[in-house]
Formats: structure tokens, sequence, C-alpha cells
């Protein structure tokens, strides 16, 4: 089973590695450009597994490059408090 299976553990996973990040002085500048280009691959080369995930990826692809930093800086907002650390 893919972590992208399922919408908590896909936040948890990603909270673990935005986690990593952060430990290993990362600075938020990185993390955000990074976000939206791991955004930008899902939208062009993985087809969503949940409903969550579809409604992002609904979003994202009539989302303007801008709206899409904001969402991807969103996700990073949200798994802050995921993951195992």
């Amino acid at each position: 089973m893919s972590v992208l299976d399922n919408w908590s553990d896909w936040k948890n996973f990603l909270g673990d590695r935005l986690h990593q990040a952060q430990h290993g002085g990362m600075e938020n500048e990185t993390v955000s450009d990074l976000a939206y280009q791991i955004g930008e691959y899902l939208a062009q080369q993985v087809e969503p597994k949940n409903d969550q995930e579809k409604v992002l990826a609904d979003l994202w692809s009539v989302a303007s490059p801008e709206e899409q930093h904001t969402i991807a800086n969103m996700m990073v907002k949200l798994v802050n408090n995921n993951g195992t650390r």
C-alpha cells in the first residue's frame, strides 16, 4: 500500500519529510519551492488516490502559478504538525 492511498498516511509522510528538512537546516523558502515542485510533479504524473487528493488536483489544475505556490505553502502548514518526529 502506498502512502498516497490514505490521506492521513500521506500527511504523516509529508510531515516527516518536512521535519527532516527543517532539522537539516533547510530554509523555509527552499521548503516552499520544493513543495511547489512536488505539487507540480504530482499534478502531472500521479493519479489522485483518494477524495482529498482529487480536490487538490482539481484546485491545482485551475490555479495560476501564484495560486499553486499558495496551495503548496498551505500544504506545508497543514503537515507541519503531522509525522512521527
